[in-house]
């Protein structure tokens, strides 16, 4: 079994009420069980965290070091502005997935910069809750191909 942390960072406690026209109108909580749920049929173990604090994101990634094989990350505004965040990511080593909900490129002009991006392996953006799912595949993917095998003796085939 992988262990993969899943990290959400400010305002994302707020889906499911928080501009769902941009968003959409499902919870984090619910997000987050779906996402958990497939994780496992990938044989990946997702261990959750939010924090609208940034000090308290990059200690989840200090921590992670310790028991992750990977990370994905919707560090929500600070994708755009927390070079801090870019040095965790890149100091503990880990592949990781950059996810958005909405596609940050076809919004604001500052939110098409993204300072984490250069040290992620990847970026899914604009597929709503669904771009948890997709990153989920991508990470047992990168894993799988990292260690030659699948935790469960078998190419990944759950279905997104």
């Amino acid at each position: 079994m992988w262990h993969v942390l899943l990290l959400n960072g400010p305002n994302l406690n707020l889906l499911g009420t928080r501009e769902p026209n941009i968003y959409g109108s499902e919870t984090l909580e619910r997000i987050v069980q779906r996402a958990t749920d497939y994780a496992r049929s990938l044989g990946i173990e997702l261990r959750h965290v939010q924090s609208n604090h940034e000090g308290a994101l990059i200690d989840a990634l200090h921590e992670a070091r310790a028991w992750a094989d990977g990370v994905i990350i919707n560090a929500g505004a600070y994708t755009h502005t927390s070079i801090a965040l870019r040095d965790a990511l890149s100091a503990i080593q880990l592949p990781t997935i950059e996810v958005h909900l909405s596609n940050i490129y076809a919004r604001e002009p500052f939110r098409h910069i993204s300072v984490i991006a250069p040290v992620c392996v990847g970026c899914i953006s604009g597929f709503g809750a669904e771009s948890y799912l997709l990153a989920i595949h991508a990470m047992s993917s990168i894993l799988a191909r990292q260690e030659g095998s699948h935790p469960n003796d078998e190419t990944p085939t759950a279905q997104v």
